[in-house]
């Protein structure tokens, strides 16, 4: 997109007031999303975008801005501009800039913008197929297919080049189900870092599709969800949205190193249940919140952030690492060129303990079985939250039982994690995206079967009998 020697020139003009760092992030992305609504083509749209973002640093200051004028007169100037928010002088200046190696950890067969739109169109059908032939009550049906490819080059004052490309696809099986005023939806979006062939042969497109059908229809004629604390039992895969809210935000550099977090002073502390270890790991292979390198060009790493129940790490970046005199890990993350980037998730996970999804309902004589969540709100200076369940049933004398809706989980972050007091071996991750201020990123939730002693349930039911 621009060249070492546009670039020095740019970063120079930066450093002119006393920074002690400049970088420069450049990124062109090719979108593509394509969506049914009941069987026909409601939406089909391409489009390519390129900018660059500038980011000063002096000591816990940063100032930072973005454009998409990528000539030299565009690019100085935005430099210079930024550089009038420091007073000082020039501390540094830039003689040679060299690239650095990147390992692609992500093989694939081809990108996706090379697969036809018939292709996929063919695709979504398939699955819309299943889904309208699962039941009458099924009244609305959504299917899309979305997939990105992103050229990234980082030049920073370190003397760096770092260049990057970022390939995603994602679909999306959405079916809305009514009866009698009532509805229900059921949803899956499986994704990956990954060519067409995870479409085709990593997922079962027709089976996704009658699950997501068969959910909408059984929450349809679930009962009303009662109401108390009791034992809860959060299903794998997405049941990791609680964790990764409520807990793994508190856990990010950004909140951490202004005190702004729960977790702030506990490093080294327990926080969490001794058969609780959590991780956040940016290397998986072909993973839907995989990174080679993160936005400021450090390779992506497996964090543990919780071992044995002790907090043993937070996600950094390099400018809050300041504040909390600790290195970089890989975790910096942001959406595109228009965000300044900061400490996030990537692929967040409880990882698998010692018992058995069949153990932990058996164990349990009276509760709730969360065996999918859906949205909710978090507080992340607290942990506090409150979950929906998209799928939940009662579970009576170690059995699931029967299903019920409207059934929210309250509580604390903190709190939780020292009431998990079984974790099951069959650790699955989903995929979603996560909203924070570096804008919404690809991200993976995940966990094994895990129960809470006890959680404040929200619902209509009245009490559990």
């Amino acid at each position: 997109m621009i060249g070492k020697s546009l670039a020095k020139d740019v970063l120079n003009a930066g450093l002119a007031t006393g920074a002690d760092f400049a970088e420069i992030y450049l990124e062109q992305s090719e979108v593509s999303f394509l969506m049914l609504e009941n069987g026909k083509v409601e939406s089909a749209l391409s489009s390519t975008s390129y900018g660059a973002g500038i980011r000063l640093l002096n000591k816990l200051q940063s100032v930072y801005g973005y454009t998409n004028d990528l000539s030299r007169k565009g690019l100085i100037k935005l430099a210079e501009s930024l550089a009038k928010s420091y007073s000082g002088s020039r501390l540094m200046t830039i003689e040679n800039i060299r690239k650095v190696a990147i390992k692609n950890a992500h093989a694939y067969e081809g990108p996706l913008s090379a697969v036809s739109r018939e292709e996929k169109i063919a695709l979504l059908k398939e699955a819309h197929q299943v889904m309208s032939a699962y039941d009458k009550r099924i009244v609305r049906i959504q299917n899309a297919f979305s997939n990105y490819r992103k050229n990234v080059t980082i030049f920073n004052s370190d003397g760096k080049q770092f260049d990057d490309v970022k390939e995603r696809g994602r679909m999306v099986f959405a079916a809305i189900a009514s009866e009698n005023g009532k509805i229900e939806t059921g949803f899956e979006g499986p994704g990956a870092t990954s060519g067409m062939e995870f479409f085709t042969t990593k997922i079962d497109v027709k089976e996704t599709a009658r699950k997501v059908a068969e959910l909408a229809i059984k929450m349809l004629t679930a009962s009303e969800c009662p109401s108390g604390k009791m034992p809860v039992v959060i299903g794998n895969a997405f049941g990791g949205v609680v964790f990764h809210e409520a807990c793994g935000h508190s856990l990010e550099a950004t909140s951490v190193a202004k005190k702004l977090s729960v977790f702030s002073e506990s490093l080294g502390k327990q926080i969490a249940s001794p058969i609780v270890t959590a991780i956040d790991d940016g290397t998986i292979p072909n993973a839907w919140g995989s990174n080679n390198i993160d936005d400021e060009g450090n390779k992506t790493q497996r964090n543990v952030l919780i071992k044995d129940g002790i907090c043993t790490s937070f996600l950094i970046d390099a400018f809050n690492g300041r504040r909390m005199g600790m290195k970089a890990n890989g975790a910096c993350r942001r959406e595109s060129y228009k965000y300044e980037p900061t400490s996030r998730m990537s692929n967040t996970f409880i990882a698998s303990g010692t018992s058995t999804p069949e153990e932990i309902i058996s164990s349990t004589k009276l509760g709730l079985y969360a065996a999918s969540m859906g949205g909710g709100s978090v507080n992340p200076a607290t942990g506090e939250f409150n979950f929906a369940c998209s799928e939940a049933y009662i579970i009576r004398d170690g059995k699931i039982a029967e299903p019920v809706r409207g059934a929210t989980l309250i509580g604390s972050g903190a709190d939780i994690l020292m009431k998990i007091d079984m974790v099951a071996n069959d650790l699955e991750r989903a995929q979603g995206m996560c909203g924070s201020s570096s804008g919404n990123i690809p991200a993976d939730v995940g966990q094994p079967t895990i129960r809470v002693s006890e959680i404040l349930v929200g619902g209509r039911g009245g009490a559990l009998k």
